[in-house]
């Protein structure tokens, strides 16, 4: 569990992109971001180095730096609304082979799922679960990816999920690297998931305890 963790935290360092966070921290070294080399036309050009130049990863201290990091952390991405679909955006779903629903089908069935069996590994409303399945709801960001955990989805279909709902995998939130770190590490182990969600306390999920 120690090791798995240390992985995480690498992974954590090499990933993390919320920048305004990081450089606020307490012995965080702002990186010089501009730099200029001669080219073989002999003129000396200017350039600014990528964004992730900024990233934990970077710094010699990541790992205090890190440590405080985790202590400033609190999960703020709370949210039970689910939006509902329209009757001509159903209409249309039904039709055609990109909704939702039909994609959250093909997927759950990859990994020897249906709508009923995964139903029993996620904490939701039933009424909600069933409006969902039956092209009327679209789910939260959060409920897609308590079932990417639950039916141990690859980060490629979890990915795609999102993406059909509008939503986006997003480095600079703790939540989507902690995940993203799971998923492609395929790292389902109960225990281990709870170890990881704690340790960069991660809520707000619909997860059965």
């Amino acid at each position: 569990m120690y090791d798995f963790l240390i992985d995480l935290d690498e992974f954590f360092c090499e990933k993390y992109a919320n920048y305004d966070k990081l450089c606020i921290l307490p012995g965080y070294k702002m990186p010089v971001m501009q730099a200029s080399e001669v080219r073989e036309d002999g003129r000396t050009y200017a350039y600014t180095l990528p964004a992730n130049t900024m990233r934990l990863a970077t710094q010699e201290k990541k790992a205090e730096l890190l440590a405080e990091l985790k202590s400033r952390m609190t999960d703020t991405t709370f949210s039970f609304s689910f939006r509902v679909i329209g009757f001509w955006a159903r209409l249309k779903n039904r039709f055609s082979k990109y909704g939702f629903y039909k994609l959250l089908n093909k997927v759950l069935a990859k990994y020897d799922y249906t709508d009923e069996n995964v139903f029993e590994q996620i904490d939701i409303d039933p009424e909600i679960w069933k409006g969902i399945c039956k092209n009327k709801f679209l789910p939260t960001k959060n409920l897609i990816l308590s079932l990417a955990l639950s039916a141990h989805m690859s980060l490629d279909d979890t990915v795609a999920l999102l993406n059909q709902c509008g939503y986006i995998l997003d480095y600079a939130i703790v939540k989507d690297v902690v995940i993203a770190y799971l998923l492609a590490n395929k790292v389902y182990n109960s225990a281990m998931v709870e170890a990881a969600l704690k340790e960069y306390k991660v809520g707000n999920l619909f997860l059965k305890d």
